[in-house]
């Protein structure tokens, strides 16, 4: 087992296999030692977790869906890596979309629910720039979804 996934299991989490795109796109593309990962959408327990931030979620639930894309996101990585988390070298940037009401103004605290995981688990490698943005709607009423790109060796 790799060290980060030592470290997941640590926390009580197994990365799932990586999901299936749901459209006509690839799910990562490699670029020389850069891994852009496709936007993954909030999941619990295989279903979509939905809601819109400001009516029906509040910002902790939000950060929560946040947290299941980070997951979803990590088991990109590990497949751009032939299996290996280890290949990982450091989360680069996020860009996360969270789909809320036009008052509700604590997308970044949402988007924190991935960030401080990226870290949590990462360490050092999990620190990133990032983007945290309010999004009308979101592909099948999911709550958050986040893009990245990751360095890899």
């Amino acid at each position: 087992m790799s060290k980060f996934e030592t470290r997941l299991a640590e926390l009580g989490v197994t990365l799932p296999d990586a999901p299936a795109p749901a459209a006509n796109y690839v799910p990562y593309v490699r670029i020389g030692d850069l891994v852009h990962v496709s936007g993954q959408i909030s999941m619990k327990d295989g279903a979509f977790l939905t809601g819109k931030l400001g009516q029906t979620m509040t910002a902790e639930e939000g950060a929560l869906a946040a947290r299941s894309c980070a997951i979803a996101l990590l088991a990109q990585v590990k497949a751009a890596c032939d299996g290996d988390l280890d290949r990982l070298q450091r989360v680069v940037k996020l860009v996360g979309f969270v789909n809320s009401t036009d008052a509700f103004g604590d997308q970044p605290k949402v988007i924190n629910g991935a960030s401080d995981f990226m870290v949590e688990a990462l360490g050092e490698a999990g620190r990133h720039a990032r983007s945290a943005v309010s999004a009308a709607s979101l592909p099948f009423g999911v709550a958050v979804e986040i893009e990245g790109i990751f360095q890899i060796k």
